[in-house]
């Protein structure tokens, strides 16, 4: 009578590995590759938005210069928080997320594999943004233009840890577009964009000195007054960066295998 070795789990993966994390950038890619809407989402309504902006305000370009540079960091934060959160929540929801966690891959590697891959289309996003609304749009800052791409391609990579964490809370792509307005439009009513945040209620003041959106809209504005690097332009940089690398190190965390 023979028996049967009993069959061993796979051990589980917690360290992180540059290969399995490039190699989860590369797979991501190759399926964006094939989903023309998203990059089109990604990459050029951004772009839409400011060229409808510019035109809004066609007799004053001091309105547009003034709230130009700020929508320039807003509109990629929010289209890539909606694109990487519905795209995390397809891997989840179809099973892909659960036979890659499997194998060995860890959160991490799966975690900076999606950010790696949607912060490098995050780059050509803000390129394109900045671009225009510089070179064909008029915008008038004194600043360096490549301290404005920095601003955007941060607040683009912010939006990006977002989407990634609020995935794990949703059962279906409804309820990570319906996590926008408790995520996004908090921050931006409270971002200082509509009425300076010092002239808000102290309650509402203090609550927007924590919302990494305001540190992006206050960085964008010292490019657009200052010709130098400013000690508050390199706060506000910080502060964006390292909030995404927070919710990065918490979507991670709450990261699931499946949704129920």
């Amino acid at each position: 009578m023979t028996t049967r070795a009993p069959q061993t789990a796979p051990a589980r993966v917690t360290a992180f590995s540059a290969p399995r994390t490039f190699a989860t950038t590369a797979r991501v890619l190759r399926q964006l590759r094939h989903d023309p809407r998203s990059i089109a989402l990604m990459l050029f309504v951004p772009c839409v938005m400011l060229l409808l902006l510019r035109y809004v305000f066609d007799g004053s370009q001091r309105t547009f210069d003034t709230i130009g540079a700020s929508l320039l960091g807003i509109f990629p934060l929010i289209t890539m928080f909606l694109v990487t959160s519905i795209a995390t929540l397809r891997e989840r929801t179809s099973g892909t997320l659960e036979r890659l966690l499997a194998m060995p891959l860890g959160k991490a590697d799966l975690i900076l594999g999606y950010a790696l891959a949607f912060g490098l289309l995050a780059v050509v996003q803000s390129a394109l943004a900045t671009g225009l609304a510089l070179w064909v749009l008029g915008l008038d800052v004194v600043g360096s233009p490549w301290l404005l791409l920095l601003v955007a391609l941060l607040d683009a990579l912010l939006g990006t840890a977002l989407g990634l964490f609020v995935s794990a809370f949703a059962n279906s792509e409804f309820q990570a577009v319906q996590f926008m307005p408790a995520v996004i439009f908090p921050q931006l009513l409270l971002c200082g964009l509509f009425a300076p945040r010092d002239t808000m209620h102290p309650v509402l003041e203090a609550i927007s000195n924590v919302l990494p959106m305001s540190y992006a809209v206050d960085g964008m504005n010292e490019v657009l007054a200052h010709t130098d690097v400013t000690a508050d332009f390199i706060r506000d940089v910080l502060v964006v960066a390292a909030c995404a690398l927070l919710v990065l190190a918490l979507g991670a965390a709450t990261l699931r295998r499946r949704t129920p």
